[in-house]
């Protein structure tokens, strides 16, 4: 198998192991399976219309998916500020209490 088929035969399985909802692009893989299995020679056209439903597809994909990874990211961002600020939070109401035994300590001293 010439090196070109090979990667494309690594794409079309590859490609295949997802759940692709596009009609087009679920189109043009079934008949790109279709191909491998019977080892034929797809025609050109077709290779071309698949790479480029394939392309569509997964550009689409990929916005989607780095546009999840932002809103992670600054949900993410927004919990380690609230860690911190809750931190900070909690290092304050420690010296209160701290302050509060101290003064509460004395009194107890004095007998009242």
């Amino acid at each position: 198998m010439p090196p070109e088929r090979e990667r494309l035969a690594a794409l079309i399985e590859r490609i295949g192991r997802f759940v692709v909802r596009d009609r087009r692009l679920a189109r043009v893989q079934r008949a790109m399976e279709t191909h491998l299995q019977a080892s034929s020679e797809p025609p050109p056209a077709e290779v071309a219309a698949y790479l480029a439903a394939a392309r569509a597809y997964f550009s689409s994909f990929e916005r989607e998916a780095r546009d999840h990874l932002r809103n992670v990211d600054a949900r993410l961002a927004h919990a380690s500020q609230v860690q911190f600020n809750l931190t900070a939070e909690r290092g304050v109401a420690e010296r209160r209490v701290a302050a509060t035994q101290g003064v509460l300590a004395d009194v107890a001293e004095l007998g009242v």
